[in-house]
């Protein structure tokens, strides 16, 4: 542990916000692994309101379980119970709104993450670039004669670069991984919200056509 420590104290002044991007990272990866999990998004309580639906007398208490619940499927099917007897156009629109608003919802803290894993080998750059600026003033002070004297230099270009790698490979890893489990709950959501529409608006729909053949 010393010597890891050690190993950090030597990397230079690029360590700080190298370490500052890893406590980042860290606390953005461990909340959306939470936040994006299939049971927290696509949670099987609403689910099973959307296949027991029963028509407007059971409309507003699967709006109120959707409201309790707040989650992202929860507020889509919350907003498609809510535009059910508006127009097609603006309920598509109403729906779509919620939808956007839910999947920005999902990717809080992924654009973060996609700057740290681009920063970070940057930074290890930064630090390899000044370590060697450390170790030719060093040669220039003091000669070549010495080597203990360039040893600061060159622990310092190698260890930012590997601590620039080790915080943006698993930022980068981690961003691809959350992306694609946010964009398949974006379909996952779309279709699940598409078909019950169709089933809350048919009544409706029936309703105007036998009216219309009244006419």
């Amino acid at each position: 542990m010393f010597e890891t420590l050690g190993m950090l104290r030597d990397g230079g002044i690029c360590m700080v916000p190298l370490g500052a991007c890893s406590l980042v990272a860290a606390t953005i990866i461990i909340e959306r692994a939470l936040a994006l999990r299939n049971d927290t998004v696509m949670e099987p309580h609403i689910l099973r309101l959307v296949r027991d639906y029963a028509g407007e007398k059971s409309a507003e208490s699967c709006v109120m379980s959707c409201r309790r619940s707040g989650r992202p499927l929860a507020r889509v099917i919350e907003e498609v119970l809510q535009t059910r007897h508006l127009e097609h156009s603006q309920a598509v629109e109403a729906i779509n709104a919620t939808g956007r608003s839910q999947v920005a919802r999902l990717e809080r803290g992924l654009t973060l993450l996609e700057i740290i894993g681009g920063v970070s080998p940057l930074l290890g750059l930064l630090g390899t670039v000044l370590g060697m600026v450390d170790v030719f003033t060093a040669i220039t002070a003091s000669g070549i004669g010495n080597p203990q004297v360039l040893s600061h230099g060159i622990s310092e270009a190698l260890i930012t670069t590997v601590a620039g790698l080790f915080v943006a490979i698993p930022a980068v890893g981690f961003h691809s991984w959350f992306s694609g489990r946010v964009d398949g709950f974006a379909t996952e959501m779309q279709n699940v919200s598409t078909q019950f529409s169709f089933r809350v608006r048919a009544p409706e729909a029936q309703k105007a056509g036998e009216i219309h053949g009244l006419r």
